[in-house]
This record gives structure tokens, C-alpha cells and sequence, in this order.
């Protein structure tokens, strides 16, 4: 089905004029593997997030994974429906043969740019955040993939901030052994697991240790390792133990901190097996301000 669904976009009268359909309002974010914009569907007069793929960086990221017959990024997110994802409406290709998204328009910041300035919003959420992220995590999980980019830039706060949103399934891939095979090394070099880096087999945990970071980064505004610029060697010290997150914030729930230390543990034999598990740990914590 999937094959012929491509196919099927590859013809010209089913390729997307994006001028035709949408009056583009404005740019929303810029990255290095695509535009996204906020728009205006003429059809229905809906407010949309148009993401526009560039069609050569996503073939070289896809060659990675050559004769695997890999779901596209379109293919994936509109398999993934749940209140902490992003809605996918559609997907297909653009006149000029670049992969395209419609989904809902997320209106609010993205929890990295909160983390960087310390946004206040944090008070008295950061366990509901946490909570949300895993559940969104879960689901990605349970419909069968790993997500592989789990990080603070990929996680929206919605609904004046009220509620978080998983969003971007470029790198995400089917839970299958031919996908977590040892060499594909992609995702945030501050958030990847050491196995990831070390380009051994990976499985679902990749996303746990992803998660478990990103938490630890949502209660203390730190890392647990030294931050990288970037080039992928902050990640290689993942090996070392992590600092305990009570020396950046003593105030945390106990159980909190074992939940998201046993997250990032980076023996991944040692480490928490599921995204169920840590939510088990976790859910029944009660909401304080000190969390």
C-alpha cells in the first residue's frame, strides 16, 4: 500500500501546488532539513503547519537505510494519532518533487527556546510536562516505531502552554530488527544514547534515554554531562555517570529523580527496559511545586 500510495504522488495532477492552496502567512521555523510555514488552506480556510521537506538532504538521510523499503516521514506521522502528538492531515509531494506535511498549526514555543530562558511556566508543571512527553513517547511505542530525535526542540507547548505535543518523525523508524541494525547514527548529539553513538543495536531504549535527558534538563536546566557544541562529542561522554540530578535541584521528588536516573543510566542493560516503566514510576508522583 505504501508503494502504491507513492506511486500515486509521483503523477502530476496529485502533487501539491503549495502557491494554489495556501496563502503562506509566515515562516515559522527554518531548519536544516526543511521549511515550515504557517498557512492558510484556500479549500477550507483552515490555519495549518505546511512542512516542506527539501527533497535531497531527505533522500541522502533515507540512503542510510537503502533497499529497506522505509516508511516516509508522511507515511509514519499520519499512522500516529494521540492527544500529546501532532495531527498529521496529510502528505505527499510538491510540484518541485519535495515531500510535504499539513498538519494542525501548534500555537506556542517549543519546550527548548522555554529552556533557555528559563521561562517561569516551568513552575509547577514540570512534572505534568514530563508526564505528557512520556505518554507521547508511548504511543509512538505502541504503534510500533522509535522515534530517534527525542529532545526539547522537539517537544511544543500548546494551549497557552498548558499542554505539550510530540512533533518532527524525520528520523523516526518501523520497530523492526532490519531498522536497529548497528551504523545509523542520527538524532541531537546532547540527547543520543551511547549506543546510538557508538553505532551499536539499538531498540526502543534509544527513546528512553532520550526522554530520561530531556527530563533531567526540564527539573534542572542542566544536563547530566557536559554540553557539546554540537559536533557529536558531548554525546561519547554518556559512557561516564551522570551528575546526580538532586546537585542541581535538591528540592526534586525522590522518586522523580530515580525514575529519570534509571532512565539515562548508559548501560543500556541497566538502564529502564520501557517508556511503560518510567511511566509506571512516575505517574502516581504527586504534582508539587518542588518537582
Amino acid at each position: 500500500m505504501q508503494l502504491f500510495d507513492r506511486l500515486k504522488s509521483l503523477l502530476p495532477s496529485n502533487r501539491l501546488n503549495v502557491s494554489k492552496r495556501f496563502v503562506l502567512l509566515h515562516e515559522a521555523v527554518s531548519g536544516t532539513m526543511s521549511n515550515f510555514y504557517q498557512a492558510r488552506d484556500r479549500q477550507t480556510n483552515q490555519v495549518v503547519g505546511l512542512k516542506i521537506l527539501d527533497a535531497k538532504k531527505t533522500a541522502a538521510v533515507e540512503a542510510r537505510l537503502r533497499g529497506l523499503n522505509k516508511p516516509s516521514e508522511g507515511d509514519i506521522a499520519m499512522q500516529l494519532r494521540h492527544p500529546r502528538i501532532v495531527e498529521t492531515l496529510e502528505y505527499g509531494v510538491t510540484t518541485n518533487g519535495s515531500p510535504y506535511l499539513v498538519m494542525e498549526f501548534l500555537e506556542g514555543p517549543n519546550l527548548n527556546t522555554v529552556l533557555m530562558v528559563r521561562d517561569a511556566c516551568l513552575d509547577g508543571r514540570r512534572g505534568r510536562y514530563i508526564l505528557e512527553a512520556a505518554e507521547a513517547v508511548a504511543a509512538v511505542h505502541e504503534a510500533g516505531f522509535l522515534h530517534r530525535d527525542i529532545c526539547p526542540r522537539n517537544l511544543m507547548l500548546t494551549n497557552q502552554r498548558e499542554d505539550l505535543k510530540l512533533i518532527d518523525f524525520g528520523l523516526t523508524v518501523p520497530a523492526k530488527p532490519e531498522f536497529m541494525q548497528p551504523g545509523n547514527r542520527t538524532g541531537t548529539p546532547n540527547y543520543m544514547a551511547p549506543e546510538l553513538v557508538r553505532r551499536r543495536a539499538t531498540d526502543q531504549r534509544v527513546d528512553v534515554f532520550s526522554l530520561g535527558v530531556t527530563a533531567y534538563e526540564i527539573c534542572t536546566f542542566e544536563l547530566p554531562w557536559p554540553r557539546g557544541r554540537g559536533d557529536g562529542m558531548a554525546a561519547m561522554s554518556h559512557d561516564r555517570p551522570p551528575v546526580d540530578i538532586a546537585t542541581y535541584r535538591p528540592q526534586i521528588h525522590p522518586a522523580l529523580a530515580k525514575a529519570i536516573h534509571a532512565c539515562i543510566e548508559p548501560d543500556v542493560n541497566k538502564r529502564c527496559p520501557t517508556i511503560d516503566a518510567f511511566l509506571r514510576m512516575v505517574r502516581n508522583i504527586p504534582e508539587s511545586g518542588d518537582r
